[in-house]
């Protein structure tokens, strides 16, 4: 499956880091399999129409992070699934990232139902693939 990138210009998310948490979110949810090629640096900052050094950035942040890996002649590949982040590391994201949620959800003043509610059908959505897969 061709991963199709886009930004949001007006985010305060760094491009770079929009690039990164997408082609993430799509290996996790499986639209991204294992040896999939991700579009050039060449091509994608060309059909983002932002600076190549921005999507060189991007990739090799997911290379470092070891969610893509180079091979010459097939350029940038999805790794083999693995536990990329130790499981203090994990448990430190998540918690940040709950307590951002917390706080937003918070903020808007849902009931404790509607957000459980929400939140199954937004996991359902965007990990369909992951429930019973094994872990990284």
């Amino acid at each position: 499956m061709a991963l199709e990138l886009s930004i949001a210009t007006g985010s305060s998310v760094p491009i770079y880091r929009q690039i990164v948490d997408q082609v993430c979110m799509a290996i996790a949810a499986g639209q991204l399999e294992p040896g999939d090629a991700l579009p050039s640096v060449r091509a994608a900052a060309e059909r983002l129409v932002i600076n190549p050094n921005t999507v060189a950035r991007a990739y090799a942040e997911l290379a470092r992070d070891g969610f893509v890996l180079t091979q010459p002649g097939k350029g940038l590949t999805v790794a083999p699934r693995r536990r990329v982040l130790a499981t203090e590391e994990r448990h430190r994201r998540l918690e940040l990232a709950l307590d951002d949620f917390v706080r937003e959800v918070a903020f808007l003043d849902f009931d404790y139902n509607e957000i459980f509610v929400r939140l199954g059908e937004k996991l359902a959505q965007m990990l369909p693939l992951a429930v019973g897969r094994e872990t990284r």
